[in-house]
């Protein structure tokens, strides 16, 4: 199964404005392990940012002049993500630019590419409703540092959402039963009677129970919340 994590930088938040994408960054994740097989340019929009927008990346006119434009790393592009899973944070956000500057080159849809867009902030909705589902609360909420990041950049906030990615969906790649096998074999011996000695239950004491909540309590501190643990304890 091979995934890819995409982010983009853009001059604005509007591409029927004319606004431009000037940075796209992609990790690939093969069977869910990182293989370091990234993708990444910086794009010359040949357009100044937005004032907001430029406070988010610091992208400048001046640094972005002399880098190639999207026709130049298009067909690269297409290439790269051809037939893969795509995962995005806001997924229309991006998909809207991505599409903008494949019109301005008569070329298909991003989605035509691909085998399938996965959006992870619907995921992180659906899995947190009420809460708090940006890139940084999500790294927050799963135990991935994100200290080096004082602007966005899309090469790291695909490896960011990439981490975070496999995080929430951990649970998935867990070994599951075959429904389609048969339920016995012809040849297995099933046993008539089965003789089960006397289960033993042994409860904690008012010092264990109290050593397993401060041991709790910490976990709850490291995720800044409720840890798995505590969570599985409230049901």
């Amino acid at each position: 199964m091979r995934q890819i994590v995409l982010d983009t930088e853009t001059t604005g938040l509007n591409p029927r404005a004319g606004d431009r994408v000037i940075e796209i960054g992609c990790v690939e994740l093969l069977n869910r392990r990182l293989t370091g097989n990234n993708f990444h340019y910086y794009i010359n929009p040949e357009r100044d940012s937005e004032e907001g927008a430029l406070a988010v990346h610091g992208l400048t006119t001046g640094f972005l002049s002399d880098k190639p434009k999207f026709a130049e790393i298009a067909d690269e592009l297409r290439d790269y993500i051809s037939g893969a899973e795509v995962i995005i944070h806001n997924a229309p956000f991006d998909l809207g630019f991505l599409d903008a500057e494949f019109q301005r080159l008569s070329v298909p849809p991003f989605t035509e590419h691909v085998h399938g867009v996965i959006d992870t902030l619907v995921q992180a909705k659906e899995m947190h409703p009420g809460k708090r589902n940006s890139l940084d609360a999500l790294c927050d909420r799963y135990g991935v540092s994100n200290a080096h990041r004082t602007l966005h950049g899309a090469l790291l906030d695909a490896e960011l959402l990439a981490e975070v990615y496999l995080s929430m969906t951990r649970g998935q790649n867990s070994l599951t039963m075959d429904l389609g096998a048969p339920a016995a074999q012809a040849d297995i011996l099933v046993p008539e009677d089965i003789v089960i000695a006397e289960v033993i239950v042994l409860h904690a004491s008012a010092e264990e129970l109290a050593e397993h909540e401060a041991a709790i309590a910490i976990l709850d501190k490291e995720v800044r919340g409720q840890s798995l643990w505590r969570q599985a304890q409230s049901h």
